[in-house]
């Protein structure tokens, strides 16, 4: 039997395509000169900044709300998020005319808080050092029967991730290029799961690469102990949106069979992809969304004569 906690495979990306069709902005691929010039590459950038609700996360939370029965979207939905998921499922409730609770940190940019409000959702805060936000979910989802909707661990939210590396591949794939590598954004790994899936069916010759923030790197260091390991909690909080304290259950198992390895990137470098995408692309990106471009921008992978994919995942940051 199938259900939302069985592993997802590349067919799901497919058919998650077809479902969110029409709900979700199909983003378009972007190309830079200054990018390629001091790159060495084809620069190929996905900009879910420019996705409704600012960030990719409307592809999951669409998918998982559009699968559910209309019992089910009548008691509502809960879900525990660091933003841009709570926003994402807010937004898929209320076009689909569902409650919906979010489980936010008190700390969460505000920018995040208040989108997330804005579209009816009833928001319950916590502290992300001391309280356990997935106790408090399950806790809300006992009270009132509704649905508990994850920010990764989910097999239609991962499927639903994965449809932006379709789009990526299939935009590639009209301007003659094909992608050597793709760098996506980590956190509990739903996205980089999702595209991982999602390329495995339709370029299966790209190398994928996770990218995280400094003291974060719970992916990174898992690939290379192959099990999944944890984060301390005490690095920097300026890429909010990528804190998990470890690789989900669901999407470890997938990226360590995909993905080909994975960098970590300083503040700083982040704070230089940021700038570089407001000066050169006209692009905001919340820090957690330009960790991939930072990484490319750091030189951590050779790009010279590659074509290579960079997922902006995310703009929603407080000005």
């Amino acid at each position: 039997m199938t259900t939302a906690f069985t592993p997802p495979a590349p067919t799901d990306v497919l058919d998650a395509a077809s479902r969110i069709a029409g709900h979700v902005v199909r983003t378009p691929m972007l190309r830079n000169t200054m990018l390629d010039r001091v790159s060495g590459g084809t620069i190929l950038v996905k900009p879910e900044v420019l996705q409704r609700t600012g960030s990719f996360k409307l592809r999951g939370a669409t998918n998982a709300l559009l699968r559910l029965t209309p019992e089910q979207r009548e008691a509502g939905i809960v879900t525990f998020s660091s933003g841009n998921h709570g926003q994402a499922i807010a937004c898929a409730a209320a076009s689909l005319n569902a409650a919906a609770t979010i489980v936010m940190p008190a700390d969460a940019p505000a920018i995040k808080r208040d989108a997330t409000a804005a579209w009816g959702a009833k928001i319950v805060t916590y502290d992300r050092m001391t309280e356990d936000r997935e106790a408090i979910g399950h806790k809300i989802q006992a009270e009132t029967g509704a649905t508990l909707i994850p920010p990764y661990d989910h097999r239609d939210v991962i499927a639903g991730q994965g449809t932006l590396a379709l789009e990526l591949a299939a935009d590639a794939e009209e301007a003659g290029l094909s992608l050597d590598f793709l760098l996506a954004p980590a956190g509990g790994g739903g996205l980089i799961g999702g595209c991982a899936l999602a390329l495995a069916a339709v370029s299966p010759a790209t190398k994928i690469y996770a990218v995280e923030p400094q003291g974060w790197d719970d992916t990174g260091r898992s690939l290379i102990s192959g099990r999944r390991e944890s984060n301390d909690m005490q690095g920097s909080k300026l890429c909010d949106a990528l804190l998990a304290a470890t690789p989900g259950q669901l999407t470890f198992p997938i990226n360590q069979k995909y993905l080909a390895g994975g960098f970590s990137v300083t503040d700083d470098e982040v704070r230089a992809a940021q700038a570089f995408a407001a000066r050169h692309l006209k692009l905001v990106v919340e820090p957690g969304g330009a960790v991939a471009l930072a990484a490319l921008l750091a030189g951590k992978i050779d790009a010279k004569g590659k074509t290579v994919g960079i997922v902006l995942s995310g703009g929603n940051a407080d000005l």
